[in-house]
C-alpha cells in the first residue's frame, strides 16, 4: 500500500528534477536571456570593410552569427576608416560622442602605422591608449574588450609587388606587441594572422582591389573570433 508520505515524497522527487531541468536548459540557451548586446568596433579598413559589401564587414558578420546562436545583438557602432593610424583612430574617438557601457568593444589597428613606416615607440603608446579607452567604453570590464590581429597583406597580390618578407616580419612585430600590451590589461588576443596567409593559396579571399579582405575571408576570420566572444556573454 501507497502511503500519503510515500505520494508526497514521489511528487516531491518529480518536481526537483522539473526545476532541474528547467534550469539547464535556460542556461543553455542563450536566447532565454532578454540582454540586447551592444557591440563598439574600433579600427581602419579592416573594421570597415574596405571593398566589400556592408553586410560583409566583419563586424556585421559576428553579430549575424551571435543572433543566430540565439543573442539579441544591437547594430554595431564601426568607428572605422580606411587609412587610418593609430592616432587618427585616437582622434576620430574624441570627436565621438560615445557610451561607457557597451558589452562588447573591439581594436584593430596598426598596419597604416607599419604601411606608412611611422615610430614604432609611436605606436606602442597610441596602442596602450586605445586599449585603455576601449576598456572604458566597456564600462571598465575589461573581459568584454578584445582585440584582433593585424592580418598580413603580403601574401595579397598588392603585398606581393612590395616585399612580402618584410611585411610579414614587421607585423609580427606589430602583432606582437599588440599581443603583449593586451595582456597586461587582461584583455583577449584574438590571432587571425594565420587564417589571412591562406589567401596566399586561394584568391577567393581576396577582394577585387588585391589587397583587402573578402567577405569570405571574413566570414573565417568570424570563426576564429566567435567562440571567444560567446565565452564572455
Amino acid at each position: 500500500m501507497i502511503t500519503n508520505l510515500t505520494r508526497l515524497t514521489v511528487w516531491g522527487f518529480v518536481l526537483s528534477l522539473v526545476l532541474i531541468f528547467s534550469t539547464c536548459q535556460n542556461k543553455s540557451n542563450p536566447s532565454s536571456t532578454s540582454q540586447n548586446v551592444s557591440f563598439l568596433t574600433l579600427g581602419d579598413s579592416y573594421t570597415i570593410g574596405e571593398s566589400v559589401e556592408k553586410n560583409d564587414r566583419w563586424p556585421i558578420q559576428l553579430a549575424d552569427s551571435l543572433r543566430n546562436k540565439g543573442f539579441t545583438v544591437k547594430k554595431p557602432t564601426i568607428i572605422a576608416e580606411t587609412g587610418w593610424t593609430t592616432e587618427d583612430l585616437r582622434q576620430a574617438i574624441e570627436k565621438e560622442n560615445l557610451s561607457t557601457n557597451y558589452d562588447l568593444v573591439s581594436l584593430l589597428i596598426g598596419v597604416n602605422n607599419q604601411y606608412q613606416g611611422l615610430n614604432f615607440i609611436q605606436f606602442e603608446k597610441e596602442f596602450e591608449k586605445l586599449v585603455k579607452q576601449a576598456i572604458t567604453f566597456a564600462d571598465g570590464n575589461e573581459e568584454n574588450v578584445f582585440v584582433v590581429s593585424i592580418p598580413n597583406y603580403g601574401v595579397t597580390p598588392f603585398g606581393q609587388s612590395q616585399n612580402p618578407g618584410q611585411i610579414r616580419e614587421e607585423l609580427n612585430r606589430y602583432n606582437q606587441t599588440a599581443k603583449d600590451i593586451a595582456t597586461e590589461y587582461n584583455v583577449s588576443f584574438i590571432n587571425i594572422t594565420p587564417i589571412s596567409e591562406k589567401a596566399s593559396a586561394n584568391p577567393e579571399l581576396t577582394a577585387d582591389d588585391d589587397l583587402h579582405p573578402s567577405g569570405e575571408m571574413y566570414q573565417r576570420w568570424v570563426g576564429e573570433i566567435l567562440p571567444v566572444i560567446i565565452s564572455k556573454l
